[in-house]
């Protein structure tokens, strides 16, 4: 799934004329509005300034992608519209060519992420939406990875805490809609991932295993957000994460939650409490890593 195709749609550059039909300056130059049928395919309806795409335009690529915005210098820079090969879309600023300011992106599997962008990538705050769930992830982006503060909101539950590489780290809480909240933490643990038939040592991968500590009432949370840095350069196009999303809890995360409801709809006051405690201690949760990647989709074309 990708914000683009498998690599980054090259426009064709201003030394690749084509045809032209429309206004031209004193010079000969293209300049005000026109149209343009460019060597590859691709066509160009709107300004120009001394030769260059400027001001609104539309570029339709020839495998279907279709561009709507602002130009500067023949880059799209401004407000725009990028509708992708595969279907998906983006809709927001643009600097130098690439997503960057604040923009939305519709994936074709009907997730969308809402924030933030940074030289083509996710980065800085922003919500990502699970259609296939409902699940959403609020917080911190780096680099297109889901990292530091950020809340990841479930049907019944919502956990708060810190992500690092994609992966929730260190303290944090589960808050259920019964009125209490789980703390602990997320501790790194290897698990054993198979064996090269070349090589001796087993492929490790570290995954985070939920510790719960305590069972208390509901309380006020508010996100420390750590410093962000810029991003690395990286393709334009990225994959939508998977359907649950970083952080989803297990099926024994879930079961276990599920018991808390049914039988706190049972007590009232302390009763709640206690019972919560001490099923708190008999049940953990585990992070379900299927969904918590993001590779990043390489576009076809942009």
């Amino acid at each position: 799934m990708s914000d683009l195709g498998s690599e980054e749609l090259e426009e064709e550059g201003e030394n690749d004329l084509g045809e032209y039909e429309g206004e031209r300056n004193e010079v000969g130059e293209r300049h005000g509005h026109g149209k343009a049928r460019l060597p590859n395919g691709d066509t160009y309806e709107g300004n120009y300034e001394f030769g260059k795409r400027h001001g609104q335009g539309v570029y339709k690529f020839k495998n279907g992608a279709r561009y709507t915005g602002e130009y500067i210098r023949n880059k799209k820079h401004g407000q725009g519209i990028f509708i992708y090969p595969d279907g998906s879309r983006y809709e927001g600023e643009w600097a130098d060519d690439q997503r960057h300011g604040h923009g939305v992106y519709y994936y074709i599997n009907n997730d969308t992420y809402t924030g933030e962008w940074f030289a083509h990538q996710r980065h800085g705050q922003g919500t990502y939406l699970y259609a296939e769930t409902g699940s959403k992830y609020v917080g911190s982006w780096v680099n297109g990875q889901q990292e530091g503060a950020a809340e990841l909101v479930h049907l019944n539950h919502r956990y708060q805490g810190k992500f690092m590489n994609k992966n929730p780290v260190g303290p944090g809480k589960y808050i259920f809609d019964i009125g209490c909240e789980q703390h602990g933490e997320y501790r790194l643990t290897d698990v054993e991932r198979g064996e090269e038939e070349e090589e001796e040592e087993a492929l490790v991968s570290i995954i985070p295993k939920w510790k719960a500590l305590k069972i208390t009432e509901l309380a006020l949370w508010t996100p420390t957000l750590s410093e962000e840095h810029p991003p690395t350069e990286g393709p334009g196009q990225e994959e939508a994460p998977g359907a649950s999303g970083a952080g989803e809890p297990s099926e024994e995360t879930q079961g276990a939650t599920e018991g808390f409801e049914g039988e706190m709809e049972m007590r009232t006051g302390e009763e709640d409490m206690d019972a919560l405690r001490q099923e708190s201690r008999e049940n953990s949760y585990d992070m379900d890593q299927g969904n918590a990647n993001f590779d990043e989709e390489q576009l076809d074309q942009d």
